[in-house]
């Protein structure tokens, strides 16, 4: 392949890749590769009826405004992995969701964000530890 092809092909790489960025997509180097170049806002989601039962009972207390069981629930969540839509520090607030059988709090959350705390505007579920998110439907 001559130097003009091989830039031309370097070049629309780089272009594909802008264009999701501002799309908001996930891009990749390759189709096998792993690891993604963009970062994007959940795409899953979870009905509420399929979240773990403890997920289910924190969702409620949510709604009730506690009583939760950890004192961290309830704080501010700073989205540091970028993973759910951006918003001004606050927006957001994690809970813990309970593990059987763990004596500590586990891995499993619900992240919820809005300006009401009892009445969010979204919520997301992750089971490990902020790596993933799914947005709660009903």
């Amino acid at each position: 392949m001559n130097r003009k092809k091989a830039g031309a092909k370097a070049w629309v790489a780089v272009a594909a890749m802008a264009v999701a960025a501002v799309l908001g997509v996930q891009a990749r180097t390759s189709p096998e590769a792993s690891s993604p170049l963009v970062t994007r806002a959940p795409s899953d989601t979870i009905a509420l009826a399929a979240l773990p039962p403890q997920g289910r009972d924190v969702m409620v207390q949510i709604r009730q405004g506690g009583p939760f069981r950890y004192e961290k629930d309830g704080t501010v969540f700073g989205n540091r992995e970028r993973l759910l839509p951006r918003h001004k520090r606050g927006f957001y607030r994690e809970y813990t969701v309970p593990t059987p059988g763990l004596s500590h709090r586990g891995a499993r959350r619900i992240v919820c964000g809005g300006t009401q705390v009892q009445t969010p505007e979204a919520c997301y579920y992750t089971e490990d530890h902020y790596a993933s998110f799914k947005r709660i439907v009903q």
